[in-house]
């Protein structure tokens, strides 16, 4: 079994950020990057299921910048046995123009599954896995908590409110994958000295036009000190007048 997945390289989101100068963009010196967490999930998933049956291929995927290789080389130092670096000097806010860009390659690999992260944890953007797709053809679940494959078909569940749903799904599909359903490894020292040997091939790219740009960046407001407004059952009818009316949640 073939296994494509696609990763993306993100901030640590417990890094203090500050904006660049620019206003557009975070001031990366001094942070952090990593997996995108969801993404590291959907590695961690397709490394198992290539454990469970026996053989087959891992594939990672990464658009960006040079600095992506950091990232995709972790991701060969987990297990993965190569990589694919789609090459491109920025990466645009517009998930369509990315869909396209991985879908083209993903469509070229013969891949029986291809896996992505729920959403990337700094975009927050869920919709890049569905609309590569919609793009391929082919079938789509999205936030999978469970996943598993036999027989030439895919079965996930999906977690909802108060509930959960099975599906089943011919391969070749899309799965986009939810936290809780495999904890990522860490790579050994073993896996972290084979990465260096394992291929990771470069193939620069063009995105297309994006519709979407980031006009602009802003912090939240630094968060303010509480306030003590008493004890026990007694303030209860000041805190109500202050939800009331400074806060006007009530």
């Amino acid at each position: 079994m073939k296994i494509a997945v696609c990763i993306k390289r993100a901030a640590d989101m417990e890094t203090r950020f500050k904006i660049a100068a620019d206003g557009k963009s975070i001031d990366e010196t001094g942070v952090k990057f990593d997996i995108a967490d969801f993404d590291g999930f959907a590695v961690e998933a397709a490394l198992q299921l290539k454990e469970k049956d026996g053989t087959g291929e891992v594939t990672v995927i990464s658009l960006g910048k040079d600095t992506v290789q950091e990232t995709l080389r972790k991701a060969l130092s987990m297990g993965a046995d190569k990589a694919v670096h789609l090459k491109t000097d920025a990466v645009p806010a517009d998930a369509l123009v990315i869909a396209r860009v991985l879908a083209a390659e993903l469509g070229g690999g013969g891949y029986d599954l291809m896996l992505f992260g729920r959403m990337a944890i700094d975009a927050a953007n869920q919709s890049v896995g569905p609309m590569a797709a919609e793009l391929l053809g082919v079938p789509c679940v999205s936030a999978a908590s469970q996943l598993g494959i036999a027989g030439g078909r895919g079965t996930a569940r999906r977690e909802l409110e108060g509930a959960a749903e099975v599906l089943e799904f011919p391969l070749p599909a899309v799965v986009t994958i939810d936290e809780g359903i495999a904890r990522p490894r860490l790579p050994s020292l073993k896996g972290i000295m084979a990465a260096k040997k394992k291929p990771l091939e470069v193939k620069p790219v063009q995105v297309g036009e994006s519709r979407v740009t980031v006009m602009k960046m802003e912090l939240p407001p630094e968060r303010t000190g509480g306030r003590i407004i008493g004890e026990g059952p007694d303030a209860v009818p000041e805190l109500v007048r202050l939800l009331q009316t400074e806060a006007k949640v009530l």
